[in-house]
């Protein structure tokens, strides 16, 4: 958010959306500290709007049963990101989110003026995602069902067909979901594998919620966990590197899934499984700092052949 009116604005819609709200939930969502907070609800309660407070370190605020706000209102920035998420939401293969996208900006436009109304109808008709991996439809209602589930704590019987055409039923804890490469995922405890399992939801049948709650582990992140998986896949070669630099540079500079990250005396340990150390060597090669290599030996080796070729490349007239 750009400037401290919006934000107290942005305070205000929150109050409405939840009902009730702590002033740490208030702080996060807004990028402020709690102090602000206060002084936001301060603002407001000036400005004639009726909160109810209740002190104290974890305090918490909520617009005075019966108070209406007015009709909704967008400034430029929140037509902006109302328009593209919309957008986006219709290229992430959902089945038939194309009608609800439609409605929904069609409701939009009805509070929108005129000028606005013409930008975000712009947006609309000129702007593309290109989406580096293909689209795999699903149905919005297994979505919707196993978000519930996970929001809830909530366990459900799945029904799952495999790669192979086989369809089990199994218990399912459901942690969180995720998009990623075009397909989306449900995380959380396999009952019949007894382990966390990730499922595609192009390949879940039917999701039927049981009487029974869960536990998620603290700190459960979907896509952190994904990663991780798929840098542990057994490939050919193991890999295992030392980054001369800290944990932060080494996330930013590697895409996620390359292998699993380590703070260790004198860096950061990078271990992985590769098909091609050729790549891997190219990879290596475009970091800004140094690596050193424990295994394998031939990997130093594909180092060398990457720097000979850039040498060729530079001389070549």
């Amino acid at each position: 958010m750009s400037g401290p009116t919006q934000r107290v604005l942005a305070v205000l819609e929150l109050l409405q959306a939840r009902g009730r709200i702590s002033g740490a939930d208030l702080a996060r969502e807004i990028d402020v500290d709690p102090r602000t907070v206060r002084r936001y609800i301060a603002r407001l309660e000036g400005l004639g709007i009726p909160i109810v407070a209740n002190r104290g370190r974890d305090g918490s605020y909520a617009l005075v049963p019966g108070f209406k706000l007015p009709p909704l209102l967008f400034d430029d920035d929140e037509a902006l990101a109302l328009a593209l998420g919309l957008r986006a939401v219709r290229a992430m293969g959902l089945a038939a989110t194309a009608p609800a996208v439609a409605s929904a900006l069609a409701k939009l436009e009805r509070v929108m003026p005129g000028g606005l109304r013409r930008r975000v109808g712009a947006l609309d008709e000129t702007v593309a995602l290109e989406l580096a991996h293909p689209v795999v439809a699903v149905d919005h209602a297994l979505l919707s069902a196993l978000s519930v589930a996970a929001q809830q704590r909530r366990r459900v019987r799945l029904d799952y067909r495999s790669p192979q055409g086989d369809t089990t039923t199994r218990l399912f804890d459901p942690y969180g979901l995720l998009w990623r490469t075009g397909r989306w995922y449900a995380l959380g405890h396999c009952h019949l594998r007894r382990a966390v399992r990730s499922f595609r939801l192009d390949r879940v049948l039917a999701v039927v919620p049981v009487d029974a709650s869960f536990a998620r582990p603290e700190q459960f992140d979907a896509r952190e966990h994904m990663n991780a998986a798929i840098a542990r896949l057994p490939r050919t070669h193991p890999v295992d590197v030392l980054l001369h630099t800290d944990l932060d540079t080494a996330r930013r500079e590697l895409f996620a899934s390359l292998g699993v990250l380590e703070p260790v005396p004198g860096g950061v340990r990078l271990q992985a499984q590769v098909d091609s150390l050729d790549w891997f060597a190219g990879e290596l090669a475009r970091l800004p700092f140094e690596v050193t290599i424990a295994t394998p030996p031939a990997l130093r080796d594909a180092v060398t052949g990457v720097a000979e070729r850039c040498r060729r490349m530079a001389t070549r007239a």
